[in-house]
Formats: C-alpha cells, sequence, structure tokens
C-alpha cells in the first residue's frame, strides 16, 4: 500500500533517472541531445533586449527591484506555463498556431503599444496609477507571455527542437519547463537588477528614460509584425 514517503521517494527516483538520462544520451552512446545547442538558443533568446526585459528595466527604475520581482515571477510562471502546453499539446499547438497567429499578433502588438503609451504617458506622480501597477505587475509577467507570438514560437520550437525527440516521460517535461521558468525569472531579474541599481541616475531623466523604453517597445511591436 502507498503512502506519501513511497511517492516522493518514487519521484525522486524518477527526477535522478531523467538527470542521469541527460548526462547518458549526451556525454555516451543512444540519442544526443545538442545540448549546447540548447543552451545557447535559450539563453540568447531570453537575455537579449525583448519586451519582457525591457519592461522589467522600466519597472524596477519606476517602482525599484523588490516589487519588480513580482513581473519577474510573473514571467518565469509564464514560461513555464507554455513549455509545459508545448510539450503535452506540441502537434495541436503547431497546427493551431497558423489559424491563431494573426488574431494574437493584433492583440500582442497592440498590448506592447498599450505598454509603451503607459510608460511614455507615465507621471511621477501618478500615485493611483502606481498603486494598481504595483498589485498586478505579476499578472502582466504572466499575461504578457501569451500575447507574444514569439514567446510562444519560442516555446513550441524549443520543445519541438530539442525535448520532444529525446524525451519522452512527463517528469522530463516538467524539469524542463521549470528550467525554462528558471531562466525567464532570471533574465528579467537581471535587466531589473540593472534598473534598479541606476535608479537614481534614471530618474534625473527620467522623461528621456520613458520614452527611449516606450520607442524600444514600439520597435519590439514592430519586430513581430515584420517577422
Amino acid at each position: 500500500m502507498y503512502n506519501i514517503t513511497t511517492v516522493m521517494y518514487n519521484k525522486k527516483t524518477d527526477v535522478i533517472l531523467f538527470i542521469s538520462d541527460i548526462i547518458t544520451n549526451n556525454f555516451k552512446g543512444g540519442p544526443q541531445m545538442p545540448l549546447f545547442s540548447f543552451l545557447a538558443f535559450v539563453i540568447i533568446t531570453s537575455f537579449t533586449p525583448g519586451p519582457n526585459n525591457i519592461m522589467a528595466l522600466a519597472f524596477a527604475n519606476k517602482h525599484g527591484l523588490a516589487k519588480t520581482l513580482q513581473f519577474c515571477i510573473g514571467v518565469g510562471v509564464g514560461f513555464f506555463t507554455i513549455t509545459g502546453l508545448s510539450s503535452l499539446f506540441n502537434r495541436f499547438l503547431t497546427n493551431i498556431m497558423p489559424m491563431i497567429e494573426i488574431p494574437l499578433t493584433v492583440l500582442g502588438v497592440g498590448y506592447m503599444l498599450y505598454l509603451a503609451f503607459k510608460i511614455l504617458t507615465s507621471k511621477e506622480n501618478d500615485s493611483e496609477e502606481d498603486k494598481e501597477n504595483k498589485r498586478n505587475l505579476f499578472l502582466v509577467g504572466v499575461f504578457l507571455q501569451f500575447v507574444n507570438p514569439k514567446g510562444i514560437l519560442f516555446g513550441i520550437t524549443v520543445v519541438a527542437t530539442y525535448i520532444l525527440p529525446y524525451y519522452s516521460s512527463y517528469v522530463s517535461y516538467l524539469l524542463f519547463s521549470l528550467f525554462l521558468g528558471m531562466v525567464g525569472i532570471m533574465s528579467t531579474f537581471s535587466w531589473a537588477l540593472f534598473g534598479s541599481a541606476f535608479q537614481k541616475i534614471l530618474l534625473q531623466y527620467r522623461r528621456s528614460f520613458n520614452i527611449v523604453m516606450a520607442l524600444l517597445l514600439v520597435y519590439s511591436a514592430i519586430s513581430i509584425l515584420v517577422h
């Protein structure tokens, strides 16, 4: 008869076997996952400028690092969810993506332009808006992942190219999703850390900084339309 100890032991064993499987596949015989290519793709895609990182920088400058951590965690949760869904329903998502790409692109671009407008028109003494944004930074981080076509395509691509051909267990899907979620948190947090570290300097040029952040978001929106 199973008890909680047995279940926890089995889960721990599954994780150990999965890690062992990665080592075995990549350093011995059997189908080899291109580990370096996978890490390079994930790191470059996650840490280079994009809507998530731009918003993290802007939020940290406006609200501080502690509050922006909510946004970073929201991004991580969004990444985790998209990767998990892509692992479970990759074929379905691949088939349906051409049908939803246009409305999703319109929604994503519209939302990014809205965020750019809010940054551009934000005022130093807009306390009510500040309170609202502080309460919803986590939800903003999560929602942003589901209206960004590039983010969804990233999830489908990384799963179809690097995960599904080499792993088939739900434990592997879970661990890869957790890993990508953590990368999402680390990438946005690194940008938030920069925004917080130079907060005093950036506040001196608040208007100019807001204009640059808004233009970068507009550029990100346009790049989605172009590509």
